[in-house]
């Protein structure tokens, strides 16, 4: 079964995250996902729905498995560059992208989330957010500037130092996601969100996203995510500890 699934509406493709139960980042899904949106333009897509499961959008990247990997350097490495190179997909779509974001949106998933034009989310008690110190991590330059771009640079320090996980009404008031509808109208909405710019002149429309974008892409760029030192901190004994008391807690 494919990892990424695509669904067609006339100039608008639909591509839905399929690895239950979470949608959980491995590389398998990254990569499938990168390869998705690339499809998707070179079939004629004038827009891209990024969907996720049912309660739960993505549940970020597969800690289990980076878990497994121990102290392989290179290995950890390859599944983080799979899951930034599905981010840079995304923020370097040359048509629009929506994140229909149909429950909980975690860390790697709140980061596919901010690579997108537009976030649209179901309303409700769901999250969304970049909860990285929560479970051990330090988010990188790049990837904090994403969430300053859509909610201020003070907002964005408090929530990102806290680990703070808003429910959809208070990311809506934050700015974190744009619009809230009810959880089947999700990818629904998101069509229509795309259909209004597909009725614009398409060459001004393309181009002036993309001068507006630049700095989305800038902010993926290799020296602003710095993997290396990533993976070194991600081998540091607090964020070891972190991680292993979380997954002792979902029980993994």
């Amino acid at each position: 079964m494919s990892l990424v699934t695509t669904t067609v509406h006339g100039r608008i493709h639909e591509l839905r995250l399929a690895r239950p139960p979470v949608n959980a980042l491995n590389p398998e899904l990254s990569n499938a996902l990168a390869h998705a949106v690339h499809h998707a333009v070179a079939q004629g897509a004038g827009g891209i729905v990024l969907a996720g499961g049912p309660k739960v959008f993505s549940g970020g990247l597969d800690v289990p498995y980076l878990m497994s990997l121990g102290g392989d350097q290179d290995a950890l490495l390859h599944a983080w560059t799979c899951f930034f190179s599905a981010a840079r997909a995304l923020a370097a779509c040359p048509v629009p992208v929506v994140a229909a974001i149909a429950g909980h949106a975690p860390a790697g998933g709140c980061v596919l989330a901010l690579c997108c034009d537009y976030r649209i989310m179901a309303d409700g008690p769901f999250r969304i957010g970049l909860n990285e110190t929560q479970v051990g991590l330090v988010a990188p330059e790049g990837i904090q500037y994403l969430l300053q771009r859509v909610v201020g640079v003070h907002r964005s320090e408090r929530l990102l130092v806290a680990g703070a996980m808003p429910e959809a009404q208070e990311a809506l008031r934050l700015g974190l996601v744009d619009e809230l509808t009810d959880i089947d109208e999700v990818p629904l909405r998101a069509r229509v969100w795309l259909e209004d710019l597909l009725q614009l002149p398409q060459m001004p429309m393309r181009e002036t996203r993309a001068i507006a974008r630049r700095d989305v892409v800038a902010a993926l760029e290799d020296e602003r995510i710095d993997l290396p030192r990533f993976v070194g901190q991600w081998l540091h004994p607090d964020t070891q500890d972190a991680l292993r008391a979380m997954l002792a807690r979902i029980g993994k």
